[in-house]
């Protein structure tokens, strides 16, 4: 381990007691907190070593389902080097090279990394020169939704040095963390955001697809419930999940959780859904005044829409 990663280690360890006291303890939960502690594995594992002809290896070890959290993890670690070595860049040449299949996972991390070490993301997210990089925002508010949930959930305080897009971003990845939190209890889901302005319950919404869609961990029947208790925000849970559908697919992982939640929640399967995602990057334009991640984002919500809708309505006849 480099004497960085020595200093660091400690800055990124994480507890039991640093983890939501959940109110059941079922399988749902221990999948949860295994997600969790993959990650926080994984960015110790970067600390160690992070050259990427050694970490790739360490990070492929891990079984196919829990790979792109192991990512995750080495996106933090890298995040959080790159802050105090700046020259070396490493997380773009990361994302760039040998993790782009895992970019999404990658860039959640690098966002968890920058909050634990209370760097501002929008400066990072501009190095990185990538229509994806805003997905760093998500994984800030992720983690601060998950380990600062009196303030930024309780209270919904929103980091006031945030432009108006990151604050959207940011509210995805507290979606994430509220999904998580809850022990993806739909009633305590569903309270929680219905506490919050309605203008921020959309992307709020948009984290609990991607978190249902991606982690896994929970029954049918769960999906079901989450699917009735949805209300309007239903193209924008749909989104989440189809997002997520496209990062497992995208490294050729489809996992029978995914799938499900296409099918209830998108009436698409898995690979449908990654289709889509993957042909509304046509033609994809770079940032301007709108960033172009938010452009990809609406295409697909879009064709989303009137797919979620017809869904609704047959679950309702």
């Amino acid at each position: 381990m480099t004497f960085l990663g020595k200093i660091l280690k400690p800055l990124f360890e994480v507890s039991p007691k640093d983890v939501p006291t959940f109110t059941e303890d079922n399988r749902t939960t221990q999948r949860l907190k295994k997600v969790v502690f993959t990650v926080t594995e994984c960015c110790h594992i970067t600390f160690v070593n992070s050259r990427f002809e050694v970490l790739v290896p360490r990070l492929d070890a891990y079984e196919d389902e829990l790979r792109g959290f192991a990512y995750e993890g080495a996106g933090t670690g890298l995040a959080a080097l790159d802050c105090f070595l700046p020259w070396k860049n490493r997380t773009r040449a990361f994302i760039n090279g040998p993790g782009s299949h895992y970019l999404y996972a990658v860039l959640l991390g690098a966002g968890m990394g920058l909050a634990r070490i209370k760097r501002r993301p929008e400066p990072f997210i501009a190095r990185l020169d990538n229509a994806f990089s805003w997905v760093v925002m998500d994984g800030y508010g992720f983690h601060e939704g998950f380990f600062a949930w009196r303030r930024t959930v309780g209270e919904q305080v929103v980091p006031a040095y945030l432009s108006s897009y990151a604050r959207r971003v940011f509210d995805q990845g507290l979606g994430r963390s509220i999904w998580f939190s809850a022990g993806a209890n739909v009633d305590r889901v569903v309270a929680t955001i219905a506490s919050f302005p309605p203008e921020r319950q959309v992307d709020l919404w948009g984290g609990v697809g991607l978190a249902c869609g991606y982690t896994g961990g929970v029954e049918r029947a769960t999906v079901e419930t989450l699917r009735s208790a949805v209300g309007t925000h239903r193209s924008q849970l749909a989104l989440g999940v189809v997002i997520a559908a496209r990062a497992r697919q995208h490294v050729s992982n489809p996992v029978p959780h995914n799938e499900m939640a296409c099918e209830v929640l998108c009436g698409l399967s898995s690979e449908e859904a990654a289709r889509l995602t993957n042909a509304a990057l046509q033609n994809l334009p770079t940032d301007g005044v709108e960033p172009a991640y938010e452009i990809w984002r609406q295409r697909i919500k879009a064709q989303l829409a009137l797919r979620t809708e017809s869904v609704y309505q047959h679950k309702e006849v």
